[in-house]
């Protein structure tokens, strides 16, 4: 038998309290929330990269609520504790993901802690989704904190014919099995072909889309004026620098800081899933920013008094 991994040794000792979330349309999930010792000032909403269930962020969890810090982490419908499951006959898309899914988990966070100040954060397509849905709700967080995300964008990628090629080829093979077998193919969960049709079309085009939205997310995004963190593995071909200027162009003025993880500084890979099993350098990263920016907002607030 082999031995367990650091992941899952540290969260299994992690025990998150479970919210249950109800979408209006039937969908069903849990949020993992994650709770300093002490007191907190600040909250993140963490939402995963596809397919990734939510507990595997909860080493993420951990380490940030050891620098005081609670974490709610969403749950993808289709993924963990959902209780849908992608099929030909059970389908969805980033419609309701931002119009649905993100609004019931945020109506939770709201209803328990009204007067907290929250991050929306994401790793991967969960740091995209999360821009989006801050484009089109911008008074609801303090900022963004994106870790190894960027826009899907073939063209900003090394051999990018080939993930271009793939962006045809995905949505093809979800409509012809009536979703996407990620699993089977190494690439993500399985995924509803909606989901994988609005990726694939971001991913060809370079501009945001979803089936069902009349918003224009490019302008929405372009009028988002929240300070980010996105913090990039050095070596992580899937979120390539070229990548995240692309999605960063995208938003309005404001503080944007990118910072580097370096494999020394991880003790590890410093790619796109190998920081999940040693998060406390990102952790630590992260909450030195938030601490940065709360101290920014009181001398503000100095200053105007």
């Amino acid at each position: 038998m082999s031995e367990p991994s650091a992941e899952s040794v540290v969260a299994a000792a992690i025990e998150p309290e479970v919210i249950p979330v109800a979408v209006a349309d039937g969908s069903r999930f849990e949020l993992l929330y994650v709770q300093p010792a002490g007191g907190w000032r600040q909250l993140v909403y963490w939402i995963p990269a596809m397919g990734i269930p939510a507990r595997h962020y909860l080493p993420l969890a951990g380490a940030l609520a050891a620098h005081g810090v609670a974490v709610v982490v969403h749950e993808w419908r289709g993924i963990g504790s959902s209780n849908r499951r992608a099929s030909r006959g059970c389908d969805w898309g980033y419609r309701q993901l931002l119009q649905e899914d993100l609004p019931a988990g945020m109506a939770e966070v709201h209803e328990r802690w009204p007067q907290a100040t929250c991050w929306l954060g994401g790793h991967s397509l969960g740091g995209q989704l999360g821009a989006l849905y801050a484009s089109l709700h911008p008074l609801e967080f303090a900022g963004l904190l994106l870790v190894a995300s960027g826009a899907p964008y073939w063209r900003r990628f090394r051999h990018g014919w080939l993930i271009g090629a793939a962006y045809a080829l995905a949505p093809l093979l979800a409509g012809l099995l009536g979703y996407l077998p990620g699993r089977r193919l190494g690439f993500g969960g399985n995924e509803a072909r909606g989901v994988i049709a609005d990726w694939a079309r971001t991913g060809r085009s370079g501009r945001y889309a979803a089936v069902g939205m009349t918003q224009n997310f490019e302008r929405q995004l372009a009028s988002l004026q929240l300070p980010s963190l996105a913090l990039r593995l050095r070596d992580d071909w899937l979120g390539p620098q070229a990548s995240l200027d692309w999605l960063l162009g995208k938003l309005g003025p404001g503080e944007h800081s990118v910072e580097v993880i370096s494999p020394q500084e991880l003790g590890g890979p410093a790619d796109h899933f190998g920081w999940m099993k040693m998060p406390a350098p990102i952790a630590a990263r992260i909450a030195r920013w938030l601490a940065a920016q709360d101290a920014a907002v009181a001398t503000h607030a100095d200053t105007a008094a």
